[in-house]
């Protein structure tokens, strides 16, 4: 099986009040997980971070129940995908405890893992998880 993973996370302000959103479908695009969640105050990249480490730790749970091949990650974030990809360093002092948090996370995975960098308009569902996650604290 192959897993799709899409990730995003956005915060109003920056920081500000953040959210997450993760969207798990096979190759098959039959829905396996998804999930919005409110982060409290992050930056942006600390929620597009938090988004894709919870979709890591979905996999190491599941990783047993399911045949997994290959893992596919689809996020709008240049930044990370970039930073996962060993073609940007992690500058930033608050990202480097999730950038490795993330690798670590990787290692444990025992199949290949690919890092892809989408246009938003094709991360929509997990873009709208993350908002909708922001907007239930809004609504508290």
């Amino acid at each position: 099986m192959i897993l799709h993973i899409h990730t995003d996370g956005g915060a109003r302000g920056n920081p500000g009040i953040a959210g997450c959103g993760v969207v798990i479908t096979n190759e098959n695009n039959d829905p396996l997980y998804q999930k919005g969640i409110f982060l409290g105050v992050k930056t942006n990249n600390e929620a597009e971070y938090a988004g894709l480490i919870h979709g890591l730790e979905w996999v190491i749970t599941h990783q047993k129940t399911y045949t997994i091949d290959r893992i596919e990650f689809y996020l709008d974030s240049e930044l990370v995908v970039r930073q996962l990809n060993g073609k940007y360093k992690v500058k930033s002092p608050h990202l480097v405890a999730l950038y490795r948090q993330a690798l670590e996370h990787c290692s444990t995975i025992a199949v290949p893992i690919i890092f892809n960098h989408v246009r938003r308009e094709f991360n929509a569902q997990a873009d709208l998880l993350a908002n909708e996650a922001m907007d239930q604290r809004y609504n508290q």
